[in-house]
């Protein structure tokens, strides 16, 4: 336990843009880069919340404190367009909601899925990043993915030199869409290599291993299906640049998995679906967090989540637009219905609050991230400086990550149009 003394120094010792954004709070929000290194150090996998209604980031904030929990809150950025939390907002409710909880919850925000698919994505991103990051954000994903392996490294290198060293950084290579094309280990140490070469050293490599973002109809057949064989076989290839794996899609796998996948070299795992299920009262397979599927339709819970009421003008909302009764895009209802859901009597709002820390204490169990809050508090006042931007070397040559050694070098992108980055 971190006493007084201890933690008003620590308090001086926050990231740089943190002390900057919020002078007056006592938040321990740090940098990705130490909650990163715990992580390892502790074989421990930190939990990536995507937060798309505030009422998600209390709830797992309470159960981070119950058991000293590092977390991080994260945000895409296509949910910063559909929902009614954004990169100026986040940073807000985080810092009304430690203090609600008396502080000391150690958490890092994170900008997760930040998109480049061309040269405008880019020139824009150079601006918008790092003004999130003046507004107190302390890690970014990068998702190049979507373009060719050269394209891919050096959209991520163009943006990640616009990222300050002490801020956390996560790259992604293969586009996380469920069964099907799985990331190679030439793709990954092609990549992170090459980054390497260009002076960039990411915390957290997020690959394409069979998982995918939202809900497995297991009415269809669809099913979890993360290889964690090819996972390890990454983990060991980039093993050499101090990278880890970022685990995305996990909502609907099995928690006894999941508390295999720090065997595997994943040390950051992303929960988002499941949060939303929750909000909204969806019956929930209590083994994995999946939403389960009747008749083609979700199954809302009476006792669970929002009021029924609210739920069935969702639902006509959805059905007015042409969305599937179990489609992923009733995520979209998040935005137009965001106040109502706010300002929902405290009969609901509790119950939502108590399910989310609920499941989110059960990830820390399975992520073994108990007790790592103090240890990251630990480790800073121990290195005395704000800077968490670690010692790193440049040892691969850039020559050798040229387009022409592209692992798809001569082939066609397979592109079919469609937007796999929440």
């Amino acid at each position: 336990m971190i006493n007084e003394v201890e933690y008003d120094r620590f308090l001086n010792l926050r990231p740089l843009n943190v002390t900057r954004a919020f002078p007056e709070s006592r938040c321990a929000l740090v940098s990705m880069k130490d909650i990163a290194a715990v992580a390892i150090e502790k074989n421990a996998i930190v939990m990536a919340a995507n937060i798309r209604n505030p009422l998600s980031a209390l709830g797992i904030l309470r159960a981070a404190k119950k058991v000293d929990s590092f977390v991080l809150l994260e945000l895409a950025k296509s949910e910063a367009g559909y929902t009614g939390v954004n990169f100026r907002n986040l940073p807000w409710f985080a810092l009304q909601f430690s203090s609600t909880i008396e502080d000391k919850t150690v958490f890092g925000l994170h900008m997760d899925h930040y998109a480049i698919k061309s040269t405008r994505d880019r020139d824009e991103a150079i601006v918008t990043v790092p003004d999130a990051i003046s507004r107190g954000w302390t890690s970014v994903a990068v998702d190049a993915s979507h373009n060719p392996d050269y394209e891919n490294l050096i959209f991520t290198r163009d943006l990640s030199m616009h990222i300050p060293p002490y801020i956390g950084l996560e790259v992604e290579v293969g586009e996380i869409k469920g069964a099907g094309v799985i990331t190679t280990i030439e793709e990954a140490e092609y990549f992170i290599g090459g980054l390497n070469s260009w002076g960039i050293f990411p915390d957290f490599l997020a690959i394409s291993n069979g998982s995918k973002h939202g809900t497995y109809d297991s009415s269809k057949g669809e099913g979890e299906g993360i290889d964690l064989r090819r996972t390890g076989e990454i983990a060991n290839a980039i093993f050499q640049y101090h990278c880890k794996i970022a685990q995305h899609g996990i909502s609907g796998t099995p928690l006894d998995k999941v508390g295999h996948f720090k065997e595997y070299g994943i040390n950051k795992g992303n929960v988002g679906t499941l949060w939303q299920n929750i909000l909204f009262g969806l019956e929930i397979d209590p083994d994995s967090g999946n939403a389960v599927i009747e008749n083609g339709s979700f199954v809302k819970l009476s006792d669970k989540g929002i009021p029924n009421n609210l739920w069935d003008e969702i639902v006509l909302w959805a059905d007015s637009l042409g969305y599937p009764r179990n489609s992923g895009d009733y995520k979209k209802a998040n935005l137009p219905f965001h106040y109502r859901i706010m300002g929902l009597p405290d009969i609901y709002r509790n119950r939502i609050l108590e399910e989310t820390e609920e499941w989110a204490l059960r990830f820390f169990e399975a992520f073994n991230s108990a007790g790592t809050g103090t240890a990251v508090i630990d480790r800073i006042l121990q290195r005395d400086d704000w800077n968490s931007a670690p010692e790193r070397s440049t040892t691969a040559i850039r020559n050798n990550y040229s387009a022409s050694c592209a692992p798809d070098a001569g082939n066609e992108l397979d592109e079919k149009g469609e937007d796999f980055s929440d």
